[in-house]
């Protein structure tokens, strides 16, 4: 085992954007030091005492944050040792909620989200009906298309009430859409990045379907080729407030479910 000299990218203080809470900022500065290899596989991390020092915050911060990493499966602590960078990254898959940027990249190919439309739409029977919305509401509407490299694996539909749908469960995010018009990703990862993790409950739906004429255009697809759909609803103060319908191409390669015996 081997410590990692503290990569000087990463030894600088952590900012929280608004409404995020500095665990969560914390949290991320450390996984994407993990994944990017700052920390290496298999390495010893610093103290939390160090890790604080380094960060610009309380030890207290620094645990929340180590706590989530452990839950998440990147790090391990180990007695009379101290926390370690696991031996191998754990695969992302489907059993919790992800951002598809997450879910559809390789760890050594990250996906890149291309934005082809965002703003208000009319609900339709899908939407209103998954969103528990009345059918003469708006929705905000995202379509976008992932990549890896050059080649296009994913078409993501993403859909979240607006007006007073929205405002009734979370005013700060209600007040923060509009402005994501301005950002690229997915309007998962650009929620999670200001606000922390604000759905606590999700459920993914996973069907086989073809491509159609239109879509197979933005997958370089035949009409008749097979694709995976996810349709993926989130909830938000026990209200359904996010959905996504993600057709995913055959090129993606396969995706993640983790399961554990119950035996």
């Amino acid at each position: 085992m081997t410590t990692t000299d503290t990569p000087e990218a990463f030894a600088r203080p952590v900012t929280a954007a608004p409404g995020q809470p500095l665990r969560v900022a914390v949290y991320s500065r450390l996984a994407d030091a993990i994944r990017s290899s700052e920390f290496t596989l298999g390495s010893l991390l610093p103290s939390e005492t160090e890790l604080g020092t380094m960060l610009g915050v309380s030890r207290t911060v620094v645990r929340e944050a180590l706590m989530l990493l452990e839950e998440d499966g990147l790090i391990v602590t180990r007695r009379g040792v101290g926390r370690t960078v696991v031996n191998r990254l754990p695969s992302v898959g489907l059993e919790r909620l992800r951002t598809f940027e997450q879910v559809l990249s390789t760890f050594d190919e990250p996906v890149r989200i291309a934005t082809h439309e965002f703003g208000l739409q009319p609900t339709t029977d899908f939407t209103s009906r998954k969103l528990d919305v009345d059918a003469a509401a708006n929705m905000w509407f995202r379509e976008s298309v992932a990549y890896r490299g050059t080649d296009p694996v994913a078409i993501i539909q993403e859909h979240l009430p607006a007006g007073r749908y929205l405002s009734d469960v979370s005013r700060e995010l209600a007040a923060r859409v509009e402005g994501y018009a301005e950002r690229e990703g997915t309007l998962l990862r650009l929620m999670v990045a200001d606000l922390g993790p604000v759905f606590e409950a999700a459920e993914c739906d996973v069907a086989v379907g073809t491509v159609g004429a239109t879509r197979g255009q933005l997958l370089g697809l035949k009409a008749k080729d097979p694709v995976l759909v996810l349709t993926q609803t989130a909830q938000l103060s026990g209200t359904p407030a996010y959905l996504a319908k993600v057709v995913v191409s055959p090129a993606a390669g396969p995706l993640a479910i983790v399961q554990t015996s119950t035996a």
